[in-house]
Parts: structure tokens; C-alpha cells; sequence
């Protein structure tokens, strides 16, 4: 019911209102049935924007960090997260099973997984490399994956930026990619790697972002040592 009120009442009109956004490809998203949407990941706005549009609810991985802020912001993120029904996920290292069984649990109920296969939002742009977790969900639950592109997000909103600019946000969906191919390969590394690289191959065809094939928070953790990065703008088309 929260959730109903959120996309219908109170924050989906508001959504719409403020960012405006263009949806293209939405036909991909099947009426029924269980699917994962797998998405790059610019801003914090994603979160919202996304969920707002889609004509069917979806249900994130979230990471845990956003159940548990303090201060009025902090509670009010919180609430809004168990509100409408997202997954804490703990990143911390040894707990990535738990995850998978979660996104499972959602998936064997037919409902939309949506999940940003690079771990972390980009802090500069860039799209980058895709972590496995995305291919082993597919491949054990037997789902098509379909792929994601929001643009105009970071522009808008850039990390360290607390509230979004007012503009217009394209929200991209590609064909549902089929990896059946791969069924029962879940624990060989390179089919979890190649289903991983084509997803993300797909997702970098409707973002026309700049490509690093390293992962995110690995450059984020180098960076953190050199001094605060660079960001790098692209404006969405």
C-alpha cells in the first residue's frame, strides 16, 4: 500500500514533475512474469526516477548503508527504503550469497529485480566494469536480463551534490537478453564473466558512456588516496 501511495500520490507525480523523464524502449519490460532490469548507476536520483516510470513495481538491491542514516535525512531515506519494499545488502566482504538468495527470493516470484551490475555509482561519469553477481542470479533463476541506460542523472545530481538540479532524464531499456545458453553454468567462472561482459556490453550501446574495464570501487579507492577525482560531464541525448 506505502508503495502504491509513494508512485501514485506523493513522490511519483513529483518525480515526473521535476525530471521529466523520456522513456524509450519500455515495451521491452514484460507485463508479467519474473525478469532482472540490470542498469548503469550515476546518482542517487536512479533510485527514484527509475521505480517512478516503470509501469510494473521493481524491487532493488540496495545497499545497507541506506537503512541505517542518522538525522531526520538519514531516517527519512531509511523509511522510504523499507517502505517500498527494497533489499538491505550487506557489501561488507563474505556476505555476496546472502544477496544472491534475496534477488532469488523476488525473482521466484515473479516480480522485476532491478540491480547496477557495477556495485557502486560511477563517480565520474564513466561506466565501468560489471561485477558477476548479476550473471548468477540470471543463470540460477533461469531469467532474461534487460539491460538499462539512465542519462541525465549525474548531470543533475553528481555525487556530493545532496539535492538533483530541475531537467530532463532519459531512461533507456534494451532488448531482454536471453542466456540460456549458459543454463547450469552459475559456477564456471568464465560463463558468469562472459554473460557479465555482454550485459554490460549492452548498457554501454544505449549509455554512449566513456568504458574503463576495471571495477568502480577499486578506481574510487585509488582515487580516495590521490585526492577527490575529477568529475567528468556528459550531457544526456
Amino acid at each position: 500500500m506505502f508503495y502504491r501511495v509513494l508512485k501514485y500520490v506523493l513522490l511519483g507525480p513529483l518525480l515526473r514533475l521535476f525530471f521529466r523523464p523520456r522513456i524509450e524502449g519500455v515495451e521491452n519490460i514484460p507485463e508479467s512474469g519474473a525478469a532482472i532490469v540490470a542498469g548503469n548507476h550515476l546518482s542517487f536520483s536512479d533510485h527514484f526516477v527509475m521505480p517512478a516510470i516503470l509501469p510494473r513495481r521493481i524491487t532493488f538491491l540496495a545497499k545497507a548503508e541506506y537503512f541505517t542514516g542518522r538525522g531526520i535525512r538519514g531516517r527519512l531515506i531509511a523509511a522510504f527504503f523499507r517502505g517500498i519494499g527494497q533489499i538491505p545488502v550487506d557489501r561488507s566482504g563474505g556476505k555476496a550469497e546472502a544477496a544472491i538468495d534475496a534477488a532469488l527470493g523476488v525473482l521466484g516470484r515473479g516480480e522485476l529485480l532491478g540491480i547496477y551490475p557495477e556495485g557502486t555509482r560511477s563517480h565520474d561519469g564513466r561506466l565501468y566494469r560489471g561485477r558477476t553477481g548479476v550473471a548468477v542470479m540470471a543463470l540460477r533463476a533461469g531469467v532474461p536480463v534487460i539491460p538499462c541506460a539512465m542519462l541525465g542523472t549525474f548531470e543533475l545530481q553528481p555525487p556530493g551534490r545532496r539535492f538533483p538540479r530541475h531537467g530532463r532524464v532519459t531512461i533507456r531499456f534494451g532488448r531482454p537478453l536471453d542466456f540460456s545458453r549458459f543454463a547450469g553454468m552459475e559456477g564456471e567462472r568464465y560463463a558468469v564473466r562472459s554473460v557479465t561482459d555482454e550485459i554490460m556490453y549492452e548498457i554501454l550501446g544505449l549509455s554512449g558512456q566513456e568504458y574503463v574495464d576495471r571495477y568502480a570501487g577499486d578506481v574510487k579507492a585509488e582515487q580516495a588516496q590521490k585526492g577527490r577525482p575529477r568529475l567528468r560531464r556528459k550531457s544526456a541525448s
